[in-house]
C-alpha cells in the first residue's frame, strides 16, 4: 500500500463523533479511545434508543444530530456455532444496519467515516500472513461466509463513496479481538470469551475437565480491543485510501496453546479435552500488518497481561453479562 497515503488528518477534538454499537466491545473501546484524548462531543445510542435496522429511524437520528464522523462499529457478531446456525441473520442484519448508516451518513455529509469488519472477509486458504489484496481472491471459509459476505459488502459500499462522492471514507479490518464488554455468551461468543468462561465455570465446579471444540491445531492472532481502538483513531488521523486496512499484531499461536494460557489465566487446573468431531474453521488466519505497521503505530499490550485483565473484568461484571 502506498504510504504517500497516510499523512496528517487529525480529526478536530470538538468534532461531533458518533460511535455507532457504542456499548459493544469494539464501540466502547473506541468510545473510551476518544475520551481519553479529549473529545467532548461523542454521541451514541443503545439498541433500545436506536435500531440500526430500521431505515426512517436511522435517517432522522443523522437529521437530528449531524454528526461530523461516524465509526461504523455496530454488527451482529458470534462465533462458528453462531454463524453456522444463524447465517441469515447474520447476513441480513449486517446488511440492513451497513446500507442503512453509509447511506445515512452520505445523504447528510458525514465527511469522515470508519466502517470496521473482520479479518473473515479473507479466502479460507488465503495466503498467510493475509495481505489487504487477498481481498476477493477465493473462496471463503464456509462457516462463517454469511457475515463475510456482508462486511465485504460494507468496504465495497466505503470505496464506491470514495469513487463517487470522493469523500475520505475508509475501512479496518482487526483481527480476533478480545477484552472489557465482550460477549461472553456460551452460545453466541467467540473463541477466546467462550474459552474464559468456559474454564472459569469448571474452575468454581472443580470440573476435572474441559472440553473444547474442534482439534486444537488452528492458529489464531488475538488483539486487545483497546489496542484496536488506538489503531482506529490512528487511521483516522493518518489515512486516506480505499483499500481496507488490517489490524492485528501480527503474531499468531495454536488454539490448544491459546486455551492453556486462559486455563492459567483464570486458574484452572484440571485437564483439557478436545471434541474432533466439531469444526475447526478457519485452519489459519494470521494477518500481514505491515501497512499499518508501516504508519507508526504498534500494539502495546501483552496477551498474556490482556487475558489477565479479561478475566478481572469478567469477574467483576459476570452478573450482568449475557447468558
Amino acid at each position: 500500500m502506498d504510504s504517500a497515503l497516510f499523512a496528517d488528518r487529525a480529526v478536530s477534538s470538538d468534532a461531533r463523533v458518533y460511535v455507532a454499537g457504542h456499548r459493544g466491545l469494539v464501540g466502547s473501546a473506541v468510545w473510551r479511545a476518544f475520551q481519553s484524548r479529549g473529545f467532548t462531543n461523542l454521541i451514541g445510542r443503545s439498541h433500545a434508543e436506536l435500531e440500526l435496522t430500521d431505515r426512517a429511524a436511522v435517517f432522522d437520528f443523522f437529521a437530528t444530530e449531524r454528526p461530523d464522523v461516524v465509526v461504523l462499529a455496530a454488527a451482529k457478531v458470534g462465533g462458528i456455532m453462531a454463524n453456522s446456525t444463524f447465517p441469515v441473520d447474520f447476513i441480513s442484519q449486517n446488511l440492513q444496519v451497513q446500507v442503512n448508516v453509509l447511506d445515512a451518513a452520505l445523504q447528510h455529509g458525514v465527511e469522515r467515516l470508519l466502517f470496521l469488519g473482520s479479518t473473515c472477509i479473507y479466502p479460507k486458504f488465503a495466503e498467510q500472513p493475509i495481505r489487504e489484496d487477498a481481498l476477493l481472491t477465493g473462496l471463503l471459509e464456509p462457516t462463517n461466509d454469511a457475515y463475510a459476505i456482508a462486511k465485504i459488502a460494507g468496504i465495497l459500499q466505503v470505496q464506491a463513496v470514495r469513487r463517487q462522492y470522493g469523500l475520505p471514507w475508509i475501512s479496518a479490518m482487526p483481527t480476533n479481538l478480545y477484552g472489557p464488554s465482550d460477549n461472553f455468551s456460551p452460545t453466541t461468543s467467540h473463541v477466546l470469551p467462550a474459552l474464559i468462561r468456559r474454564y472459569e465455570e469448571a474452575r468454581l465446579s472443580n470440573t476435572k475437565s474441559v472440553v473444547n471444540w474442534g482439534t486444537g491445531t488452528p492458529m489464531r492472532e488475538f488483539l486487545h480491543v483497546d489496542d484496536m481502538a488506538a489503531a482506529c483513531l490512528h487511521l483516522l488521523d493518518t489515512y486516506d485510501g480505499p483499500q481496507q486496512v488490517n489490524v492485528g499484531s501480527g503474531k499468531d499461536l495454536p488454539i490448544k496453546d491459546i486455551a492453556t494460557m486462559v486455563a492459567e489465566a483464570v486458574g484452572y487446573v484440571g485437564a483439557t479435552e478436545w471434541d474432533t468431531s466439531k469444526p475447526d474453521g478457519t485452519p489459519r488466519k494470521l494477518i500481514d500488518v505491515s501497512t499499518l505497521l508501516g504508519s507508526g503505530w504498534e500494539p502495546t499490550i501483552d496477551l498474556r497481561e490482556g487475558l489477565r485483565s479479561t478475566v478481572e473484568w469478567f469477574r467483576a461484571n459476570e452478573n450482568a453479562l449475557r447468558t
